[in-house]
């Protein structure tokens, strides 16, 4: 018997101004809370199996930190790039964040093998997502 091969995750803390609009622009957007790892001061948003976005009320961040906390609509703290599995699946994720109040970020990245867009959440972090064509990266 093997023993599974670790899976390293990352969990990206954001801070936020309304812990309920965020937590309804991201289930929107198709993910779902943790509730084991949410409550009155922080939502655990799954994006994957390795990718979870906590998403901070602003005074639970800052105990985390002794750095002023940036204000993303002004800042660029962080780039947060997430794959995609296909050109329709980068459009369909970013069109529903711009419906769900998300903003535009940056010009549309289309080198054929490559395509990307971007889009600014309701706090003003900006979330890229991206498809590559498989056959692009093989050797």
């Amino acid at each position: 018997m093997t023993t599974p091969a670790y899976q390293q995750m990352i969990f990206v803390n954001l801070p936020v101004n309304d812990l309920g609009a965020s937590k309804k622009f991201f289930t929107e957007l198709g993910y779902t809370i943790n509730p084991q790892f949410s409550d009155d001061n922080a939502a655990s948003v799954v994006i994957s199996d390795t990718i979870v976005a906590m998403l901070l009320t602003k005074p639970f961040y800052s105990t985390f930190t002794k750095k002023e906390i940036a204000d993303a609509s002004k800042t660029s703290e962080v780039l947060i790039a997430l794959s995609a599995q296909s050109r329709e699946k980068v459009d369909e994720l970013v069109d529903r964040a711009l419906a769900l109040g998300g903003s535009p970020s940056g010009e549309t990245q289309d080198m054929g093998f490559m395509y990307g867009r971007s889009f600014d959440d309701l706090d003003g972090h900006t979330w890229e997502v991206v498809w590559m064509d498989p056959s692009a990266i093989e050797s």
